[in-house]
């Protein structure tokens, strides 16, 4: 079965790139998948308040995790034996306020995980 991990991040940057970037946290790793695949891997660090009553066999993309380090959701993927097949990103840039340079890159990540 497969399994996607996505998340959304966002960073500050000058202007000029000489400036060291400021990172913001991971908010929320979210999990795409079978039901019963979701609840194998990650177990009780699985957040379902947001489709509770979701049979196993069902299919959701309305989970997400309780923790908020993308290592450790690849370390318990890897242990339930899948593999990363594909990753995607994409970003986007805004000017963070009129009176600075500072341009704010907000990016949306997905990662694939699969075991047959």
């Amino acid at each position: 079965g497969f399994i996607t991990i996505g998340y959304r991040g966002s960073y500050t940057l000058g202007r000029d790139s000489q400036t060291d970037a400021k990172f913001r946290r991971v908010a929320r790793i979210m999990v795409c998948g079978k039901t019963s695949l979701a609840k194998e891997v990650f177990g009780d660090t699985l957040n379902e308040s947001r489709d509770p009553d979701r049979p196993p066999e069902r299919y959701t993309s309305r989970y997400y995790l309780k923790f908020t380090f993308l290592e450790q959701a690849f370390d318990k993927l890897a242990d339930a034996g899948f593999h990363m097949v594909a990753c995607n990103s994409t970003g986007t840039c805004a000017f963070a306020h009129d009176q600075t340079d500072d341009r704010i890159w907000t990016s949306y990540t997905e990662y694939v995980f699969y075991r047959e």
